[in-house]
């Protein structure tokens, strides 16, 4: 578990105005990054953000930090996430920082980080700009201090970028409707597909600061589900407010999750012979994915919650494809992050190469149901959901589905919540199982 004061598995979040997502948080925040990586006159650290108001604040701080470290801010603007990380390495800056909390309300927001190879900081060096952040700010001289400029053609670079990711050749012909949730993507989003010749329909391009996320994006698929259906769309694609995120929807209207999205890609990829390794989801993906991707000769691995975690067991294992339910997919032939658009058209590219729409494509995978109960515990979660006699239950109910299901047991990090989550080739089963699990975990904690 990450013991550290700041930074989560994904960056630092929390509350504008509250710590840590305070003005002088972020001001020294800026000087500690600079002081780690700036092991050389003309270090350069890359700043994006996506549309909350308070974004112009924490840019502002963070850059001031970073010049009082001696190190140069290079400032994209509104941009996606997985753009900032292609630009560092584009660009061969030092570092990348992107201010945004990805689907979570305006009034939250963050720092993700990325390192020159446009990966995500080692824990190693997270850990240095944490003992930075003990020490007092110190300025460089006056003659040392760093400068701010903007990079005008980022979006551009971004946008031929994701084009380059793309096998097919064109997408005339195909009507996409797409949700920027008001987010990093409102401009670029609609730009690839329609530089790539589709009839782009928009919504949730319309940022004014506090809009982001709200009633739009992969967060909320209604929206674009209408929309879909009204204009007679091939499909939809659903981004979140800093686009790394790829939920879709069917001709009909049919929600597509990351699982099916991860069958889809894994499964072309190992049509065309391009796929390597195994495919590795979480230990939330259904278990329809596991079957499908086992009928098919696909080795397939879960890591822990986090698309952090799924990186790590996808570089170990020497695979290329893996994601999350939640709609962050990773195609590590195409790029080092996860990335809403690149996902968008990797899904895009079998259905032109295979002459199928979404709809057929998802066939060949099963969801199966799954129930999820939360269950109260007063003692610490994992403590509860590691007791013997309560692991023993959740293997006995997994034998009683012998091979229709699965069960897993998950210890909130962050409330005091054991999760239940049962899945099986029944919906009524799945319910009964759960709900007896779920009795079996008060009993424990009572």
């Amino acid at each position: 578990m990450n013991s550290r004061r700041y930074f989560g598995t994904d960056g630092i979040r929390g509350r504008v105005g509250e710590p840590p997502m305070a003005p002088e948080f972020a001001l020294k925040l800026g000087w500690a990054v600079g002081c780690v990586l700036a092991k050389a006159p003309g270090t350069r650290v890359l700043i994006g953000k996506d549309t909350r108001r308070s974004g112009y604040l924490f840019e502002s701080a963070i850059e001031a930090g970073l010049a009082a470290a001696g190190v140069e801010a290079i400032l994209l603007g509104p941009l996606p996430t997985p753009a900032v990380a292609y630009l560092t390495r584009a660009l061969r800056a030092q570092a990348g920082i992107v201010i945004s909390a990805s689907h979570n309300p305006h009034y939250d927001n963050g720092f993700k980080f990325f390192s020159a190879d446009g990966d995500k900081l080692d824990d190693a060096v997270e850990a240095q700009i944490e003992a930075q952040l003990e020490q007092p700010l110190v300025c460089v001289p006056a003659e040392q201090m760093g400068r701010a400029r903007r990079v005008d053609d980022a979006p551009g670079r971004y946008i031929e970028f994701c084009k380059g990711s793309f096998g097919g050749a064109s997408l005339k012909g195909l009507r996409i409707a797409i949700d920027c949730a008001n987010g990093a993507a409102y401009r670029v989003g609609p730009a690839v597909f329609n530089e790539l010749g589709a009839d782009v329909v928009a919504i949730g391009d319309h940022p004014d600061g506090f809009n982001i996320n709200r009633g739009c994006g992969s967060t909320h698929l209604e929206a674009l589900r209408k929309t879909v259906i009204e204009r007679k769309a091939d499909l939809g694609i659903a981004l979140d407010g800093d686009g790394d995120r790829c939920l879709m929807v069917t001709a009909d209207g049919t929600m597509v999750d990351g699982d099916e999205i991860l069958y889809v890609i894994a499964r072309h990829r190992l049509r065309t012979g391009r796929l390597r390794g195994p495919v590795v989801g979480t230990l939330m993906s259904n278990y329809g994915l596991e079957l499908s991707m086992k009928a098919l000769g696909i080795e397939f691995e879960r890591a822990n919650v986090g698309d952090r975690y799924v990186l790590e067991l996808l570089r170990r294992k020497g695979g290329i494809i893996g994601g999350e339910t939640s709609g962050h997919t990773l195609c590590l032939d195409r790029a080092t992050t996860g990335d809403g658009l690149v996902t968008a058209l990797q899904v895009l590219d079998a259905m032109l190469v295979e002459a199928q729409p979404l709809s057929q494509l998802i066939a060949g995978m099963k969801k199966f149901p799954q129930v999820l109960i939360n269950v109260q515990v007063s003692g610490a979660p994992k403590t509860v959901a590691g007791r013997p006699e309560l692991v023993e239950a959740a293997q006995r109910v997994e034998r009683e589905l012998s091979g229709r299901g699965r069960v897993l047991l998950r210890p909130s990090g962050t409330e005091p919540l054991v999760r239940v989550m049962v899945e099986a080739d029944d919906a009524t089963l799945a319910h009964s199982a759960a709900e007896r699990l779920a009795g079996e975990v008060r009993a424990c904690a009572a």
